[in-house]
């Protein structure tokens, strides 16, 4: 691995760390934090709501935390199993918490821009993992691969989404129309990337 891939490795795992512990702050952090500030409160108080908020975040954050050590050559050549454990664990994070994000994005901040765009990120993610994992149980190790390159790109809109969402502030000066345009930035140019990615079926 050249020096540029080793930097680039580290970045995409540093990002993919810290932004899969984030969601322990809304656990310790009293009142309103982060993203629920542009919550109602009559949807604060809603249970159901609640459930999927905080499924999906600490799955997803669970997702993000496994999901990066997969793309490693050396550990699936030398630690084969626990490359298989924690590809069941990402599996099942995606699962929980992809389900969750699609319950909670009807309810997005901004409409149905914004809902139809965080929506379908969330049944994308949902697809292309479990085609990863039903293509892992055929042994069809291409697909497999192809499929999770795909579905990690859909799981660090996560990271990019928190990249993209204050520099849109920023550049439009209010946060409706900077999430409307990042419930969809924040994934579509991850699914481009992953899309050259396969077609060079590039591995570190």
């Amino acid at each position: 691995m050249g020096r540029t891939n080793k930097l680039a490795w580290f970045v995409f795992a540093f990002l993919a760390i810290g932004v899969g512990l984030y969601p322990m702050a809304y656990f310790f952090v009293a009142g309103k934090f982060g993203l629920l500030y542009s919550k109602s409160d009559a949807l604060l108080a809603n249970t159901l709501w609640n459930i999927g908020f905080y499924g999906h975040i600490t799955f997803g954050g669970l997702a993000l935390l496994t999901g990066w050590s997969q793309f490693s050559k050396k550990l699936r050549n030398k630690r084969l199993q626990l490359h298989r454990n924690l590809g069941k664990i990402y599996v099942g994070s995606v699962v929980i918490s992809g389900i969750c994000a699609v319950g909670i994005g009807f309810f997005a901040t901004g409409g149905w821009v914004s809902a139809s765009g965080f929506v379908l990120l969330g049944l994308i993610w949902l697809y292309t993992t479990l085609s990863a994992y039903a293509a892992i149980r055929r042994k069809d190790m291409a697909l497999h691969q192809g499929m999770m390159i795909y579905s990690y790109a859909a799981c660090f809109a996560a990271v990019t989404l928190r990249i993209w969402l204050p520099l849109l502030q920023f550049t439009f000066g209010e946060f409706l129309i900077a999430y409307k345009i990042v419930a969809w930035l924040c994934w579509v140019p991850n699914m481009v990337f992953a899309f050259f990615w396969v077609k060079k079926e590039v591995w570190y």
